[in-house]
């Protein structure tokens, strides 16, 4: 346990059986789905993220907050959860000092356009005082004067704007406010030669979770009339502003996604979580084409069977425009013998779009013909051509994938061969196989 006090960090509660968080943010910044409109946030408020864990537990060279999901590092998937939320007006990284010039190439190569970076201290205190300290030297007018700071740790990345609602709401009002979960362990306290001293009684306590929220005064004077002890071995903001300013924090129940990434089978769990979510929903284009649109709405009806939702739209313009920054995944529904012409226009908008910059995409190309053939231009399109196309996609971090239906008036084989485009769509935007890319696979 990282805490010494009765509400404990939580490492206190099963690490086995991580629990899947349901959403995954995956919307552009300032913007959430989850969301309701009429929500706002009146007073300023930023975010302290201590990064300058070492990685101990994981038993890895690599801190677990730079370890690479889908060639992203862990901490930015948690600052995106951060940056999406339109009232966070900034965040702090706190870093160790040896790994800031890493932690300044993240930002600037995923365009995270709201993060400082500053160095750590010795502890974890000692860290999270250096980007308080931060906070206040932004020089923000006296209107603006920054109101409350919501602290959080980087290896938790699947936090929902809702909840950080909550605890910046009653940090305002309280003056402090942390998240909590219930104990999944019974705690005991051992004797010094090892033996069972006493336990807790389990329904008194919880687990004290992250994020937790401040005013900006009460956190700040906290850490000023702190102790070096306070500094060298606590790590329980929600303490120091009860003992040193005594202002009792409202604990607020969190859902089971706040929890923090420890071990180095919870990396693999946080993978798996975060590929299962970019790969719920799909976008297909169908240019307008009548057959284009019969297929997409069949293919539609088939991948919903696979727990994938599919909107279908005739293109990207316009108000279809917003698909372009909340999906993922785009399907190309051709049936004319313009389909790479269509394919290259798709691929140029997501690029303009700059949604790559954070996850892979992935794009197929569903091609319907009559015949055996495909033509573009009254040619038949060659392997080379599409796998010239998806190398060149592959280096923007987008991954091309073909599929070939082939036009059936038999009813039932029309049916299974879009049931196995379905299957197949699923499986390449699920697994984004590199050694599938550039291939037309046959449905």
């Amino acid at each position: 346990m990282e805490d010494h006090h009765k509400k404990m960090q939580s490492d206190s509660c099963d690490p086995d059986r991580p629990t899947h968080p349901g959403t995954f943010p995956t919307c552009e910044a300032g913007k959430s789905d989850h969301q309701p409109a009429e929500r706002s946030v009146d007073f300023p408020v930023s975010v302290v993220l201590p990064a300058g864990g070492t990685g101990e537990r994981t038993g890895l060279q690599t801190p677990k907050q730079f370890c690479l999901f889908m060639g992203r590092p862990l901490i930015s998937y948690t600052i995106q959860a951060f940056e999406r939320v339109s009232w966070i007006q900034s965040i702090v990284v706190v870093v160790a000092r040896e790994h800031m010039d890493l932690m300044t190439d993240i930002v600037q190569q995923f365009q995270h356009t709201k993060v400082r970076v500053v160095p750590g201290g010795s502890t974890r205190h000692r860290s999270i005082y250096n980007g308080v300290l931060a906070l206040g030297e932004e020089g923000r007018p006296v209107v603006d004067k920054l109101k409350v700071v919501l602290i959080h740790d980087a290896v938790r990345p699947f936090v929902e704007e809702d909840f950080l609602y909550k605890i910046a709401m009653a940090a305002k009002e309280q003056g402090a406010a942390g998240a909590i979960r219930p104990l999944v362990s019974t705690v005991i306290a051992t004797t010094s030669e090892g033996y069972l001293d006493h336990s807790l009684e389990r329904a008194k306590y919880r687990a004290s979770e992250m994020p937790q929220g401040f005013t900006y005064d009460v956190i700040y004077q906290a850490y000023q009339k702190c102790s070096e002890s306070d500094f060298e071995f606590g790590t329980e903001c929600l303490h120091l502003v009860l003992q040193y300013c005594g202002t009792n924090a409202k604990l607020i129940q969190g859902p089971p996604t706040l929890w923090k990434v420890t071990y180095k089978r919870d990396l693999a769990a946080a993978e798996s979580i975060i590929k299962d979510t970019l790969s719920r929903s799909a976008c297909a284009i169908t240019g307008g084409s009548a057959q284009a649109v019969t297929l997409a709405g069949a293919l539609q009806k088939a991948v919903g069977a696979l727990n994938m939702e599919l909107a279908v739209i005739p293109d990207l313009t316009g108000e279809n425009g917003r698909y372009l920054l909340k999906d993922w995944n785009f399907i190309q529904v051709s049936v004319n013998r313009s389909c790479l012409s269509e394919v290259e226009a798709l691929l140029t908008d997501l690029e303009a779009a700059k949604q790559a910059l954070l996850h892979p995409l992935v794009v197929i190309l569903v091609l319907l013909s009559g015949s055996d053939e495909l033509s573009v231009s009254g040619r038949a399109v060659e392997p080379e051509a599409i796998m010239d196309l998806a190398s060149a996609a592959k280096l923007r971090n987008i991954l091309l994938y073909g599929i070939q239906l082939h036009q059936s008036k038999d009813t039932q084989r029309w049916e299974r061969s879009v049931s196995r485009v379905a299957e197949i769509t699923s499986a390449l935007i699920r697994d984004r196989s590199p050694a599938l890319v550039g291939q037309l696979l046959q449905a």
